[in-house]
């Protein structure tokens, strides 16, 4: 594996807090989204952090498959 790839831990950090986020949105109160316009903010922003973060981890992902060495039979 690379050496410090920091993809990873950026990477499940954003999607940890996502996941977190998006639970979160999802069992409050509809009335505190009230002085937002009615907008769950926080299942939307738990949302895009989850993309963010799976998106790192896919690139730290395949930046690893491209660091293998290949195995000439």
């Amino acid at each position: 594996m690379n050496q410090l790839d920091v993809r990873i831990p950026i990477g499940g950090m954003f999607t940890i807090f996502g996941v977190v986020l998006m639970v979160y949105g999802l069992v409050s109160d509809k009335v505190m989204y009230e002085r937002s316009l009615g907008i769950n903010v926080n299942l939307w922003w738990g949302l895009v952090l989850l993309v963010f973060g799976s998106v790192m981890l896919w690139l730290a992902y395949r930046a690893y498959q491209k660091s293998k060495p290949k195995n000439p039979v």
